[in-house]
């Protein structure tokens, strides 16, 4: 009989990263409290003296924080080709800082880490599982912000992310304006949208159907809903796949060049996709914490940049809500024509909600995203404009990558990177883009 595969958190940590430890309550912001937290961080670059060419980069929803090989981990980061020498993220002007978030499970507290008041009342070790408190991505700023705290960082030049990492960057710079000094939101919103959220339920009410998720409490039966995470990751891979290649892929050359880019296949024959979609979804099956994939997607579908708290539970700092600048007739005009058909609800909420947000602000999205359309990507850039924001830039990529352009796209989205996180603010350019 085969062994079940190895649950990823209660392996020995294979990633050599570093850990920043809060040893005192953190509470969140639906009520929970964290008794303690620890969050795993990677680096690179050297930090300077007066610590202000630190680049916070965010996440999206499964990734680690070993973004970029290094000494002590020479296999390739997520973001590998984006971080180095003379690269978008130049390692020669700035120190890169790249968490796993809280709830995760690559380092970071989340639920398959050991609950300490569970453990000790029971005299023996025991994991959150689904007593893990409910974390948003307000939250998972917060902790990083307190990590920054820790590090004697007191402004960063940029926070940088892609999908969920795009909304972390929002999340950040309204949360802490006097810290951030410019943001980069890839393939981000500022609110879920439903179709976003019923995907994401669709996947995890997949996961939760396989037996052996056991109700969430699986680690001490020493098994994984391995069936669950697959075909709940398929559903999604699929779901993108499929609009993308039925859209853009419209002849055998087209389709043979994508194959080619994609470096994934040899075969142009149809009948390759199902492997393809199979491999990519069983990419998380002995990586990837089941419970920590529930608890994170939550916290996407709950991100609502109409809602952002205006009280820390900590005690931290936080920007009061600043009056929102009242619009000329000219200007709600020029607003209500870039209202998207798509949208659903009134973009002024959603203006007063990222008001804070006044430094550089890059947005991009991607024609071909199936999973958050380009147009939340405008309405991210539309909303900025009409809270007062000057220095905003929106670029749209054109391609067949989808919601993996992030990734794959070294050349549109490294130039777009590189340029904003370069420029000098007196000499910025924004504007709409479209390449």
């Amino acid at each position: 009989m085969t062994p079940p595969p190895p649950i990823p958190a209660a392996s020995p940590k294979q990633e050599p990263y570093q850990l920043y430890s809060h040893e005192k309550p953190f509470k969140l912001h639906l009520g929970g409290v964290l008794p303690r937290f620890e969050i795993a961080y990677e680096s690179w670059g050297q930090l300077n003296e007066r610590k202000d060419n630190v680049i916070l980069l965010t996440t999206g929803l499964s990734a680690s924080s070993h973004a970029k090989s290094h000494f002590g981990n020479r296999k390739d980061g997520w973001w590998e080709k984006f971080i180095g020498p003379g690269l978008p993220l130049d390692t020669n002007k700035f120190h890169i800082i790249c968490t796993n978030v809280i709830g995760g499970c690559y380092g970071s507290t989340g639920p398959s880490s050991i609950d300490p008041i569970a453990s000790e009342k029971e005299g023996r070790q025991v994991r959150y599982a689904v007593n893990f408190p409910m974390v948003t991505l307000w939250d998972m700023v917060r902790a990083q912000f307190r990590m920054l705290d820790y590090m004697g960082v007191d402004r960063v030049h940029a926070v940088v992310g892609s999908s969920m990492g795009g909304m972390l960057s929002l999340a950040a710079a309204s949360l802490f304006p006097d810290r951030v000094g410019r943001i980069i939101s890839i393939s981000g919103c500022a609110r879920t949208h439903p179709y976003s959220i019923a995907l994401r339920h669709a996947q995890r009410q997949v996961l939760m159907s396989d037996p052996d998720w056991m109700g969430g409490k699986y680690y001490d039966h020493g098994v994984i809903p391995a069936k669950g995470l697959s075909s709940g990751n398929c559903a999604l891979v699929a779901k993108e796949r499929i609009q993308n290649q039925s859209q853009v892929l419209k002849t055998d050359f087209q389709i043979e060049s994508y194959l080619q880019a994609s470096g994934k296949i040899e075969s142009k024959q149809w009948v390759d996709f199902v492997d393809r979609i199979k491999k990519q979804g069983n990419k998380w099956v002995g990586q990837y914490d089941a419970n920590s994939l529930i608890y994170i997607s939550r916290a996407m579908d709950m991100f609502d940049m109409t809602e952002r708290p205006l009280t820390d539970p900590n005690d931290i700092q936080t920007a009061p809500q600043p009056e929102v600048k009242k619009l000329s007739a000219r200007e709600e005009a020029q607003l209500m024509e870039e209202k998207t058909v798509t949208d659903y609800m009134h973009t002024a909420h959603l203006s007063k909600g990222m008001s804070t947000i006044q430094c550089p602000s890059l947005v991009i999205g991607v024609k071909s995203d199936f999973l958050i359309p380009s147009w939340q990507q405008k309405e991210i850039a539309t909303c900025l404009k009409a809270a007062g924001n000057t220095m905003v830039t929106h670029f749209e990529i054109d391609g067949v990558f989808g919601h993996d352009t992030f990734l794959l796209d070294f050349t549109n989205v490294g130039s777009a990177v590189k340029g904003h996180l370069e420029i000098e603010l007196a000499h910025s350019v924004p504007g709409e883009w479209s390449i």
